[in-house]
């Protein structure tokens, strides 16, 4: 795992991308499954019946500060496993409405699909 700089944040890349890397202020859509690290439960997917990919601002807060930072120098078609400890995460409340206990770590594989419009090649 390669740890992300000035964070707790790790990543191991899954399949590696090409093209563009995310950065802070991009437009980004991705895959992406969480799964609590405490009881190996997943608790949301994008790839499950119903859901769709999700589209967020990169590098700015609008996501969990693990998956915010984690995702930043990932490669356009890049698969990211990121190891998220809980005070970057839900921190200590946790968020028991999808089944994070307090100070739940998490793990969440990203799929990045497209960064500013610019889509991978699937």
């Amino acid at each position: 795992m390669t740890a992300i700089p000035g964070h707790a944040t790790t990543y191991e890349i899954v399949q590696a991308g090409n093209g563009p890397a995310v950065k802070k202020g991009d437009s980004v859509t991705v895959h992406a499954t969480g799964v609590v690290q405490q009881t190996s439960k997943k608790f949301w997917s994008t790839k499950d019946p119903g859901q769709q990919p999700f589209s967020y601002k990169a590098g700015v807060g609008s996501v969990i500060t693990g998956w915010d930072q984690g995702c930043l120098g990932a490669q356009l078609g890049e698969v990211r496993k990121l190891s998220i400890p809980a005070h970057e995460g839900y921190g200590e409340n946790g968020f028991p409405a999808w089944g994070i206990p307090p100070g739940g770590g998490l793990d969440f594989t990203i799929e990045v699909l497209s960064i500013n419009n610019q889509k991978a090649e699937l």
